[in-house]
């Protein structure tokens, strides 16, 4: 599976640490950038998250920035992406699980390492249930 990532400047080091994870955890990682902390703005990368999916140029996506909060309001603004802010173990499930999220969000400034990392583990690991969910996700793309 490729999986495209990509952060403004507050997510660097995390974005950093989770491809680095990824790629330990034997995923193809497609890097978007930013490639350092100089200061950036978080919808440009979101944007090329967007593309990067609905291009076919990656599977699924991690975004970072300080909170996770607005990179994942503009990536939700493309059609067909379904960005979900891990904040917890059971949402890092239920994102995949009844959401079928293709995009996974994180703050680099609000969470930590260890979660961010077990949280990636839970999300890829869990199945997209379907069935009644279905129809709803076929909602947010009206």
């Amino acid at each position: 599976m490729k999986i495209a990532i990509a952060s403004d400047h507050a997510g660097f080091e995390m974005k950093e640490f989770a491809k680095n994870f990824l790629q330990d955890s034997g995923y193809d990682v497609l890097d978007l950038g930013t490639n350092d902390c100089s200061s950036v703005d978080y919808p440009s990368f979101a944007d090329k998250m967007a593309e990067a999916i609905l291009g076919g140029k990656a599977e699924a996506g991690v975004l970072v920035c300080g909170t996770g909060i607005g990179i994942s309001i503009r990536a939700n603004r493309h059609k067909g992406i379904r960005a979900a802010l891990l904040y917890s173990d059971e949402v890092a499930e239920m994102a995949k699980k009844h959401n079928n999220a293709n995009v996974i969000v994180f703050g680099g400034r609000t969470m930590n390492k260890e979660d961010v990392a077990r949280r990636i583990k839970i999300f890829f690991a869990t199945e997209f249930e379907g069935g009644r969910h279905q129809k709803r996700i076929d909602m947010l793309d009206y």
